[in-house]
């Protein structure tokens, strides 16, 4: 199966600096900001995200969130996926959530999210921040911050590699379509 890497470690690092200063910017400073992350990669983007808020001086609230009892695609009222309770240890409501994902596609995990998080509160306002866009929406979400952009058809996949999940080194990489 044929592979591309579209982005090393060195520009994964500079994507989550790029995109904290974005975040900063966007909602005009820090303050009243959270982090909610989709489990797994979407939590990892977050949680490196706050890290650059620490190095920026900022404690910005951060957390995971599962979206297993909100996805649209459940197939059965008897099937029941793994999923956790939501408890964030901190509320959304009234505040300016960034949703953070690894890939956005479908747009079905994103709606999921906001889903999960409207069940915890009522926030002010929610972006979407994702690493990676591939397109292929099949419902009407757009990311607000985007790492990169990199169109792909239906046979390819966009694997994201982070340390966090066990890879030796962080990567981006395109697999299979391609030869």
């Amino acid at each position: 199966m044929a592979e591309h890497i579209i982005m090393d470690a060195a520009g994964m690092r500079r994507t989550i600096v790029r995109l904290a200063h974005e975040v900063a910017e966007r909602t005009g400073g820090l303050e009243g900001v959270v982090l909610i992350g989709i489990k797994r990669g979407g939590e990892i983007v977050a949680r490196r995200l706050a890290a650059c808020f620490a190095d920026m001086g900022s404690e910005i609230p951060c957390a995971g969130i599962d979206i297993g009892m909100t996805r649209d695609d459940l197939v059965s009222a008897f099937f029941v996926p793994d999923a956790a309770p939501n408890d964030l240890g901190f509320s959304p409501e009234g505040k300016t959530v960034v949703l953070c994902d690894d890939v956005l596609h479908t747009g079905r995990s994103a709606q999921a999210g906001v889903e999960a998080i409207f069940r915890l509160g009522r926030p002010a306002k929610i972006l979407l921040l994702v690493l990676v866009d591939r397109g292929g929406r099949e419902v009407p979400i757009r990311a607000d911050l985007v790492g990169k952009n990199v169109p792909t058809s239906k046979e390819e996949y966009v694997s994201v590699r982070l340390s966090e999940l066990g890879f030796s080194e962080d990567a981006l990489a395109i697999t299979g379509g391609r030869n």
